[in-house]
């Protein structure tokens, strides 16, 4: 698949964009598809160097190994690259996990959400399956787009064994709130798996705000706005609501009007004739047979506007279209069932001789049937119980050139978002639908016109290409700052320099936070203690007559005298304002009255008896409003709150900090970038190496001369020189100096 050393563009999706067929003893053909994905893709597979990853749609076991080689030669000319599934595989995976598992529980379904292990460890093998497919064609310099619902721990397969390439994922389905994904059994695991994409896509604000939701709540990381930080790197998530091809359906439809009447087609005849026996309006209803399209209650509010609005009967009929999907599927067999079993009662109690109030398919058609189907509609209920987006309304105004037509909309469908000037309606309001069938009839000529100039507007200008080149440009734009970035991460490479300047330096100086940088944080904060290893570390370290070792906390004296205090190192404390030198007594480094403390503590201990899970901590001379137990989106709210309050009444005297899980009120004097400088000045060092992970610490990184070696703990905004992802690789830094 490698021909060029050009960078390309690498798409990856459950299946191919293809139809494969076989007539007995012949060959397998393939011919492109035009689903909305495909449309969408097609820009960006058909110009420059590209490549689309997928699935042929057929098992492993209909196709033999010779057959699917030969296949594979042909599929290359076309820039594809398939991949074998075998019918386990396609069961346990796609049929079991996939649709049985996060299908239903992301569209809000509990009822039929099913998971089983032995399906998710196939879900897990196959999509490292595709995984190892793409590794296989990645070159420097590409760019990979992941697909769907299918592929969720693909992202992560890939950065974890190529962090420099950029990725972009995007969900075509809903993402569904915190309350129904928290009960997702591997819900870790698939944050994580989509999380190794550099940008992630949802179609609507919805979906994203969800998202980040989760996000924060089961992997308490940080999220700023629509940015996610992951160790060392920064994840941006937005909405890219998708579109259609716009022109297409336009210009077919424009065509068909032109088709002289001998050449209508059968459906079309029909639908005409049904016009001339005026028979009244039709309502159009057309989707895939599934649970989560709403048709009973469709069905239901059809039956109710005839019984409320009994003048339209014989004057009014429901085209009711259901594409056949998952035929096999118990839900989807008895969900049949109960469609046919509804329209045979409805058609019972209205139909006469010459009036069926409900024309049912049950079937699939074809692009030009699709087109007399939207334009012979003077209705279209698009009314799914939930939906990513729903593009069957996006096509619907497309074709209605004339500007006349009416859209009945669920307000649970993405594209409700965009086509505010359709009837929006609760799915689940089987009056409320009812009523709108009835506004839509009475709904004017011009007043159609007047909403569908608006309508098809906004489906115009933001088509399917539309959609596809704002997401690639938004990867280009990534991959631009990925590069410029990574020079600042402590690599091998600068590790290596800087255990050359120790080896070779006379009086090195180490100052060392503790939170972050030397333990990780804990929900309870007196459990963050240093292990055994940590504390024979830093006693080895400061036993070397060069070495002058120093830890500089926020923490209270105590904590630090009774943990850290046999260690034969200099602790600081409270930023600064108190010290203790190796075999001496604490000092306070400030004299100043801090009678303020006892003023300031009423009002957060205020807030923290209005937030749940969070407390104050009473220092000598700080105060600090800890939220990191509390909600993770309550706790951001009442933060950025506190700070509001705090920095109208407090004096330049003291600081506001807003640190990691807390607020802290500390006086301007005292801070850890001076109480550092003070250690630098005591002696002649020529190695300094400063770590620390919050916006404390940034004062050391400002106070210290630019040459010593400046470490954060994260990839954020810093004056360090230099980042590592985890308070574990600074360890393993001093754990490699200190072998020396």
């Amino acid at each position: 698949f490698r021909e060029t050393n050009m960078s390309k563009i690498i798409i990856v999706s459950n299946r191919l964009p293809i139809e494969l067929s076989k007539k007995e003893d012949s060959d397998w053909n393939f011919i492109p598809t035009s689903g909305g994905l495909a449309t969408g893709m097609k820009s960006v597979h058909d110009h420059g160097e590209s490549l689309w990853i997928g699935w042929l749609g057929v098992s492993s076991e209909e196709i033999t190994k010779p057959e699917f080689d030969d296949l594979t030669k042909q599929l290359v000319s076309q820039k594809y690259k398939p991949i074998s599934l075998s019918q386990n595989e396609i069961d346990e995976f796609y049929l079991g996990f996939s649709n049985q598992a996060i299908w239903p529980l992301f569209h809000y379904f509990k009822q039929f959400f099913k998971f089983e292990n032995e399906q998710w460890e196939n879900y897990v093998s196959v999509n490292q399956k595709y995984a190892d497919s793409i590794l296989e064609e990645i070159d420097d310099g590409d760019k990979i787009w992941i697909h769907d619902y299918q592929l969720l721990l693909v992202p992560k397969m890939i950065k974890s064994v190529k962090k420099n390439i950029t990725i972009g994922f995007f969900l075509h389905i809903p993402f569904p709130s915190f309350e129904i994904f928290r009960l997702f059994p591997k819900r870790e695991e698939l944050l994580n798996g989509i999380l190794g994409a550099d940008l992630i896509g949802f179609h609507t604000y919805d979906y994203q705000r969800h998202f980040l939701s989760s996000v924060r709540r089961i992997l308490h990381l940080n999220v700023s706005f629509n940015l996610i930080e992951k160790f060392d790197r920064k994840i941006i998530v937005n909405t890219f609501p998708m579109g259609i091809d716009y022109e297409k359906f336009e210009r077919t439809s424009i065509e068909h009007k032109k088709i002289d009447k001998k050449k209508y087609s059968q459906l079309r005849t029909q639908l005409e004739k049904h016009k001339l026996n005026n028979q009244g309006k039709i309502i159009l209803s057309i989707d895939r047979l599934d649970y989560t399209k709403g048709i009973v209650n469709r069905i239901k509010s059809f039956e109710l506007f005839l019984d409320k609005y009994p003048q339209y009967q014989n004057k009014l009929r429901l085209l009711m279209v259901c594409v056949p999907s998952r035929s096999k599927v118990s839900d989807y067999m008895r969900l049949k069932r109960e469609i046919d079993e509804t329209i045979g009662r409805v058609n019972g109690k209205f139909a006469n001789v010459n009036w069926t109030p409900i024309w049912y398919y049950y079937r699939s058609f074809g692009f030009d049937d699709l087109i007399d189907l939207y334009t012979q509609s003077d209705i279209a209920m698009v009314t799914p119980l939930r939906d990513g987006m729903n593009l069957v309304a996006k096509e619907y105004l497309a074709t209605r050139v004339e500007n006349d037509g009416v859209l009945i909309l669920s307000e649970l469908a993405g594209a409700s978002k965009e086509l505010h000037q359709a009837l929006i309606v609760n799915p689940f309001d089987i009056n409320e639908l009812a009523d709108s069938i009835y506004e839509a009839i009475k709904l004017s000529k011009q007043d159609q016109i007047e909403k569908n100039i608006e309508l098809r507007e906004r489906v115009k200008r933001y088509n399917v290409n539309y959609w596809s080149t704002n997401f690639i440009q938004k990867l280009n734009e990534i991959s631009k700052i990925t590069a410029k970035n990574k020079s600042i991460k402590l690599d091998q490479k600068t590790t290596s320099f800087l255990n050359s300047s120790y080896l070779k330096s006379k009086k090195r100086l180490i100052i060392l936070d503790y939170d972050g940088t030397l333990v990780g944080f804990n929900n309870d904060r007196n459990k963050a203690l240093p292990s055994i290893e940590l504390k024979n570390l830093l006693r080895s370290l400061s036993k070397n007559e060069k070495n002058k070792v120093a830890i500089i906390s926020g923490r209270p004296q105590g904590f630090m005298e009774k943990n850290l205090s046999d260690l034969g190192i200099c602790l600081i404390a409270e930023h600064g304002f108190f010290q203790k030198n190796p075999g001496c007594e604490w000092e306070k480094k400030q004299i100043q009255n801090n009678t303020w403390v006892d003023h300031i503590f009423p009002l957060l201990q205020q807030f923290a008896d209005n937030t749940p899970g969070t407390f104050v901590e009473k220092k000598v001379n700080a105060l600090v409003w800890h939220y990191r137990r509390t909600d993770p989106e309550l706790g951001i709210v009442k933060a950025e709150e506190l700070k509001t309050i705090l920095s109208s009444m407090i004096s330049p005297e003291f600081n506001v900090v807003h640190g990691n899980k807390i607020v802290e009120v500390v006086s301007s004097s005292t801070n850890k970038g001076i109480a550092s400088l003070d250690l630098f000045k005591e002696d002649d060092f020529d190695f300094t190496f400063v770590a620390g992970d919050d916006t404390t610490d940034e004062n050391m990184f400002i106070h210290l001369p630019k040459d010593v070696f400046s470490v954060k703990v994260g990839n954020k905004l810093t004056s360090a020189k230099y980042f590592v992802n985890e308070h574990t690789d600074i360890l393993k830094i001093l754990k490699l100096i200190e072998d020396k």
